[in-house]
């Protein structure tokens, strides 16, 4: 098991921390040290995700507050309460995300769900962190990707998938947006003499709420053909505890690079300890990077702070 390094001293935003591998992120970071700000949707749920992280880790510092990446107007209020704190930010963890709704359903702000909720909501966070992540002395921003990637493509002509709506590549395509972000912002980093390091990471199939949670939005339950397909799934799965590990590799080893991307090198990619992970061709497309960028800027009307150099 990867053993995270002492964090005393340390702060951490955790998105979509009471659950899955957020809270388990949460739970190992706070056991190294860290006073970990735990960004959940539902405060109910983050509040009983810390009292049972509490129970087993008396000493853990940890705080609930509430953000909704679906909404920029509380991505917005959310760094303002952090930017008020004035507390350098040390690691910056983006991994809270839903996956492929059955339906097309959109963000408060008109954006696809996904497209919003798991790329345009971490992107506007990060940019509006970045004053307390760029005083921190050695600061990170680790975001969540996945394998699913190699699927996506950034459908500039249609990125709101307005058209012909695919829960499946929707998902693709805002988890390659999540790579291409992690490595332009390491580009951007280099380029202004930040020393800030960007990462990111892919948790291989690892057993969470998250498929089934995407299947039912805007439904009761996930549909028949979804539970066939569940039953009869063959693929190596592995547990919370190890699919963590390349997020937290990410964010805190000190073997991590710019830019790296990280997940594990067992079957498929799917499980085991974790490695260096390839990312899909499309993420390293410099210049589709910087235009998802620009895009980015002018969908959530957020940019790179003038006062961070």
């Amino acid at each position: 098991m990867y053993t995270v390094p002492g964090l005393t001293g340390r702060l951490a935003v955790v998105t979509g921390a009471n659950s899955g591998t957020g809270k388990e992120a949460t739970r190992r970071l706070a056991d190294a040290g860290a006073h970990v700000v735990m960004a959940v949707r539902t405060v109910a749920k983050g509040e009983r995700a810390r009292d049972e992280i509490l129970a087993r880790h008396p000493h853990a510092r940890l705080e609930v507050r509430r953000v909704d990446l679906a909404d920029l107007a509380s991505v917005r209020e959310f760094a303002d309460g952090l930017l008020a704190d004035a507390t350098p930010l040390d690691l910056l963890v983006n991994n809270a995300g839903v996956m492929a709704p059955p339906t097309r359903m959109t963000t408060a702000d008109g954006f696809e769900l996904q497209f919003g909720s798991n790329y345009l909501g971490p992107f506007a966070l990060t940019l509006r962190l970045l004053p307390l992540v760029l005083a921190a002395p050695a600061p990170r921003v680790t975001t969540m990707s996945s394998g699913v990637a190699l699927f996506g493509r950034i459908r500039f002509e249609d990125l709101q998938w307005e058209r012909r709506y695919s829960g499946a590549l929707a998902y693709a395509q805002s988890k390659l947006a999540n790579l291409m972000f992690t490595r332009h912002l390491a580009a951007v980093a280099a380029e202004r003499g930040w020393n800030l390091l960007s990462t990111a990471a892919h948790p291989g199939y690892t057993r969470t709420n998250l498929q089934t949670a995407g299947a039912t939005l805007g439904r009761d339950r996930p549909t028949r053909l979804h539970d066939l397909v569940s039953a009869v799934d063959f693929l190596p799965k592995q547990d919370v505890e190890q699919g963590t590990e390349p997020l937290l590799y990410a964010a805190t080893s000190p073997d991590a690079v710019a830019g790296g991307y990280y997940g594990p090198k067992g079957r498929f990619g799917l499980v085991g300890a974790t490695a260096v992970a390839r990312p899909p061709r499309r993420a390293l497309d410099a210049e589709a990077g910087a235009r998802l960028w620009a895009e980015s800027e002018r969908l959530t009307g957020v940019g790179l702070p003038a006062h961070v150099g």
